[in-house]
């Protein structure tokens, strides 16, 4: 198994400090490659609060790192100038460090490795993002927000962002779960499972990832609910 270590950041950013925060998620990419020990990275935003939609927000961003290992995620942490921006400018922040135990396809070319074996009990961390071929994008997004609205109301559902490189095309869902059969058991029903029989039949995407993580270290709250 890898040493790698994943971070994953969620920020409200304060009204008063919304054209900064945008011109940090146009910019910081000019800056992020140099940090010692990054592997990869993705500095998104979210649709209307926080969520799939197709109005984006001008307040919520996120950030996800892999690191080579754990001392590198700490030390960008603790040092770098985009977190202690984030910090003192959140309306809400959220962060939480993560180990890989399963993974299904890749992001832009990138596959983590296997850090860790699957946990036996307590929460885990989904993450499922897709690049969506543009003449399957209206098809996409029908399905869509249905399954999120479930998602918002599916107990063992801790917490859930909808995220993404690029309006409509390149999208992520970011979930924490009370355990791996409380996400089993969303995946198997209702709307989900709908969009992604859709999703899978019609081929809709040139490029997925479906990853799962144990989740460590975490600080913060996200939509006023926090991991423990």
């Amino acid at each position: 198994m890898g040493n790698q270590v994943a971070l994953m950041v969620l920020i409200d950013i304060q009204s008063s400090a919304k054209f900064s925060g945008i011109l940090r998620l146009m910019f910081a990419r000019l800056w992020l490659w140099s940090t010692p020990g990054l592997e990869f990275y993705k500095h998104m935003g979210s649709g209307r609060n926080g969520g799939f939609s197709f109005h984006p927000s001008a307040t919520h961003q996120a950030l996800f790192c892999i690191f080579k290992d754990i001392t590198s995620a700490e030390r960008f942490y603790k040092t770098s100038q985009l977190i202690q921006w984030y910090r003192a400018h959140a309306k809400e922040f959220f962060s939480v460090k993560l180990k890989t135990y399963s993974i299904k396809g890749q992001w832009s070319g990138f596959v983590p490795q296997i850090t860790v074996d699957a946990p036996t009990s307590g929460p885990i961390v989904s993450i499922t993002r897709a690049s969506i071929k543009p003449l399957n994008c209206l098809q996409f997004w029908s399905k869509e927000p249905a399954a999120e609205s479930s998602l918002e109301q599916t107990s063992g559902c801790i917490i859930a962002a909808g995220i993404g490189e690029a309006p409509f095309f390149r999208q992520a869902t970011f979930t924490i779960w009370e355990s791996q059969a409380a996400m089993d058991q969303y995946a198997r029903q209702g709307a989900h499972q709908a969009a992604i029989r859709a999703s899978m039949s019609g081929n809709y995407f040139s490029e997925s990832m479906f990853s799962r993580y144990q989740p460590f270290d975490a600080f913060g709250s996200w939509k006023g609910r926090t991991l423990g």
